[in-house]
């Protein structure tokens, strides 16, 4: 059954804490919806009611233009191993770039600097849902993959930038992803 609380409590942070990958859903006013899986040791909670993750430059930037549109994003974090549990937090979210004053304050939070990071999705919870997952298979971890870091070494520095102007600019639907450079 499922259950509405207004903010993360010590369980569910202590629970998040523990995955290994979490789904973004995020949709604008007309167009596609958006879901992505999220791995890597990115999501962090700064408080109760705000979370966020390090984005790592990908082949587009849903993300960014539907919350520059409209804000809204949803989080939702499976147990794959362990009692059964899904969880799912509803927020008002934004995109922060190196570019951005909040920059500085807030990318500390979020461990050492990776290859290829993008921005940081942060996000003011409206609510949170808990529900049973009991339809959730059961997995085992391996590892993260290392495609990620492998691609940005290769590409280096500047032809990570070159291809975020190339790639990241507008997203599937024509929208501004705000994407600064």
């Amino acid at each position: 059954m499922a259950k509405f609380l207004p903010a993360l409590d010590e369980r569910l942070s202590d629970f998040i804490a523990h995955q290994k990958m979490f789904f973004t859903a995020t949709a604008p006013a007309d167009g596609r919806v958006n879901l992505s899986p999220k791995g890597l040791d990115t999501f962090r909670i700064i408080s109760p009611t705000c979370v966020g993750y390090l984005d790592a430059t990908g082949s587009g930037n849903e993300t960014a233009a539907h919350l520059l549109q409209n804000g809204r994003i949803t989080f939702m974090f499976c147990a794959f191993d362990g009692p059964p549990l899904i969880l799912r937090l509803y927020a008002r979210g934004r995109s922060v770039q190196p570019a951005d004053g909040e920059w500085s304050a807030l990318r500390p939070h979020f461990g050492p600097p990776m290859l290829g990071e993008r921005q940081l999705i942060m996000a003011d919870i409206d609510s949170v849902q808990t529900s049973c997952g009991f339809g959730v298979p059961l997995l085992e971890f391996k590892e993260h993959r290392p495609q990620l870091r492998e691609w940005a070494e290769r590409k280096g520095p500047e032809g990570v930038v070159a291809y975020r102007a190339e790639k990241n600019r507008v997203s599937i639907d024509g929208l501004a992803t705000g994407y600064k450079g």
